[in-house]
């Protein structure tokens, strides 16, 4: 095969993606998440774990635990700054700087390789085929020695790397940049979980040239959450890494609510740590981050030549600019709102896909026909609509996701095909239905691939694969995209008139089904662990328990999420001791 794959190798998450029917399609692993944490963690024994296993076990075990690895790729002792990292670094003047875990040194290359492997059996499973060549996106202000020790550890993971293309390029790509006609020039916005940059480009005749770049290695969102971590932290004398998860989750919350709780129930001793916290409370604490980008831009533009009237789009890139704070900064910095119409966490992955397809042959003699008017999806447990095709997609396309049993002893899954933009199922469309066997299994052991493909003539083809045995059901269903204007209008104005009640809907029940789930866990969990959890851990997380069983048998979904949060924190050291039990008996 002449599969090149794109991978967005980031300090915070990584993806990767190929070529599908013309059109780049980023790749889930086997839990359906197309984000991989960039985290490696290196148990007492057994194999490292790679990913999101890996950043679960970062506020546990932070001394075993690398992440922001990228930060250090191809540097020597004497060029990185402070690293604000809980695990060890080695610097030596005038020699590459190492990692140490567990009493063993590693460079940044095997690190990195390590994330990239776990991508690439992501890929090959998901393809069923070996992936052996790739692109690799990097800054654009990375030297040849941080270019190079990239290359490496791509090959260190068993790829042939094709090329090293600029992030920002990549991120054009994504946009639909180099469809622009004449000469234009565009900034990329790049503010991710470790590191900020800036780049001006010039796109003439469809070919992208940097004029200038700016940036820093050590300025991210990282940053942000220490900031955020210290403020939480004054609260209380122990460890920051206790708050990191509940302050990233209150700053991600934050991007779309403007007030939430951060609640973590015997954070210190038998004291309950509480705090309400503000979006104009979080954005007083990112302003210095943010700003510190300012000078980095004014000198891209300076090198470049031009002022930012000259620009003719501005793009965001990297999860930090979801944040209202720093959409708005952008937008008054450069004089005009920003392009934020794709995805900032896959918009690079997305391009060097683009760039994968272009080298191999894979994106010539496209023709984009339509356009899919109305979402498609299928119907998941608790009555949700789970959207697989999104509204305004190019067909033609093919796009799936990986579903699990929700009972025990499970032996069929309805698959209910759905079309339309309401949360719930029951409010949209159904195009058809039909059912596949598989054997009796525990609750979420049975897997089953729902694939979307629509062809050339809008002609839908589902499919639903027994992962096990390879036994699939395929249906055909011919009104995917022949559907009347009158219809979409009515659908889509449904959607907005009652958005809110549906979202409120969706939530809580997306929050009753996660409650029952840790519910259901916890006796599990305690019965494989044995004695390896503590009698007062035990009543930490029945105390917990029993506030999630009061939260249930009310309509508040705050308080349920509240709850949630608080048992999941409460479960961390359940969670690890089963990780590790796990890890023993693979061993």
């Amino acid at each position: 095969m002449n599969d090149i794959v794109g991978i967005d190798l980031g300090t915070t998450n990584s993806l990767i993606g190929v070529m599908d029917a013309g059109f780049p399609i980023l790749i889930a692993d086997e839990n359906g998440e197309r984000l991989t944490p960039s985290v490696v963690h290196f148990a007492d024994g057994g194999a490292p774990l790679v990913g999101r296993p890996a950043a679960r076990m970062r506020a546990l075990k932070p001394a075993q635990t690398i992440h922001s690895i990228k930060r250090f790729i191809g540097l020597r002792g004497d060029e990185a700054g402070d690293a604000d990292v809980a695990y060890a670094i080695e610097r030596r003047s005038g020699k590459a700087i190492s990692a140490m875990a567990n009493g063993r040194r590693f460079s940044p290359e095997e690190i990195s390789a390590l994330i990239l492997k776990k991508l690439k059996a992501d890929a090959e499973r998901a393809l069923d085929r070996a992936v052996s060549r790739a692109v690799i996106t990097v800054p654009a202000y990375f030297n040849d020695a941080q270019r190079g020790a990239t290359k490496r550890a791509g090959e260190l993971a068993g790829f042939r790397v094709e090329r090293i293309v600029n992030e920002p390029t990549a991120a054009a790509l994504a946009y639909g940049l180099d469809k622009l006609r004449g000469q234009s020039k565009i900034a990329v916005y790049d503010l991710g979980g470790g590191t900020f940059d800036i780049s001006i480009l010039e796109l003439n005749n469809g070919v992208f040239e940097v004029l200038a770049t700016n940036g820093n290695t050590r300025l991210g969102g990282d940053d942000i959450d220490a900031a955020l971590i210290r403020y939480l932290g004054s609260a209380s004398t122990s460890l920051p890494a206790r708050l990191r998860d509940a302050a990233v989750e209150a700053k991600h919350r934050l991007s779309s609510e403007e007030k939430v709780s951060i609640d973590i129930p015997f954070f210190d001793g038998a004291q309950h740590f509480h705090l309400e916290l503000s979006r104009a409370e979080l954005e007083q604490i990112a302003r210095p981050v943010v700003e510190k980008t300012r000078a980095h831009c004014l000198r891209a533009m300076a090198d470049a030549k031009v002022s930012p009237h000259d620009l003719d789009e501005i793009i965001l890139v990297g999860g930090v600019t979801r944040m209202p704070l720093v959409r708005q900064f952008a937008a008054k910095l450069f004089g005009r709102q920003p392009n934020v119409s794709q995805n900032p966490d896959e918009a690079v992955a997305i391009g060097a896909t683009i760039q994968a397809g272009i080298l191999s042959g894979a994106v010539r003699d496209v023709v984009l026909l339509d356009v899919t008017p109305l979402s498609l999806g299928i119907e998941t447990f608790g009555g949700l609509m789970n959207v697989i095709i999104p509204r305004n997609s190019t067909i033609p396309l093919k796009a799936g996701e990986m579903f699990t049993t929700a009972v025990n002893n499970q032996t069929s899954m309805s698959v209910k095909i759905l079309q339309g933009e309401r949360e719930m199922a029951r409010d949209n469309w159904s195009l058809g239905q039909f059912e596949i066997a598989f054997e009796s299994a525990p609750k979420g052991v049975a897997r089953v691939g729902v694939q979307f493909t629509i062809d050339a003539n809008g002609i839908l083809h589902v499919l639903a694969r027994d992962t096990k045995t390879g036994a699939e059901r395929i249906v055909e269903i011919n009104s995917a995209v022949d559907v009347s204007d009158e219809a979409v209008e009515a659908m889509i104005s449904d959607s907005l008139e009652h958005a809110f009640d549906d979202m409120s809907e969706r939530v809580w029940t997306e929050a009753k089904l996660k409650a029952e789930e840790m519910l259901n866990a916890i006796d599990a969990a305690f019965e494989r662990v044995g004695d390896a959890v503590t009698a007062t851990e035990k009543e930490v997380i029945a105390s917990a328990a029993g506030d999630v069983r009061k939260a249930l048998a009310t309509s508040d979904t705050k308080r349920l999420q509240a709850a949630n949060a608080a048992l999941d924190e409460a479960t961390q050291g359940l969670a690890a001791a089963v990780v590790e039990k796990a890890l023993q008996r693979g061993g």
